[in-house]
């Protein structure tokens, strides 16, 4: 089954939920906010998204310019600080069984739909 990992608050996390009800597939909705995920299921998601931790990161994020930014941190350093503070992690992000995409652009969930 497909996933979305969603904030609610996010105007680019709601469009990418408007997109999936549009596709007709089913899908879970994860608030990844309420329920962060834990190391290993980021660990998991960044082998699906084929990137490194970094790109994850919201790096515009007040607590990521306040507490990491121009620090020289390890990719398992990274992954902690984002299951840490989960608001640090990209959104909106698909996720199918073996691949997920960040849907920014949107445009990059309809082409994972497609596949």
């Amino acid at each position: 089954m497909i996933k979305i990992l969603h904030n609610p608050r996010c105007g680019k996390s709601r469009e990418g939920m408007s997109l999936l009800e549009e596709s007709g597939k089913p899908f879970e909705v994860i608030k990844y906010l309420d329920k962060p995920l834990t190391e290993k299921e980021l660990t998991s998601l960044i082998q699906k998204l084929k990137i490194a931790p970094i790109d994850l990161v919201r790096q515009k994020e007040k607590i990521w310019i306040e507490q990491f930014k121009g620090k020289s941190l390890s990719d398992s350093a990274i992954i902690k600080a984002i299951a840490t503070n989960p608001i640090l992690m990209e959104r909106p992000i698909v996720i199918s069984e073996n691949k997920a995409v960040i849907g920014r652009p949107p445009q990059k969930i309809i082409d994972f739909l497609k596949h």
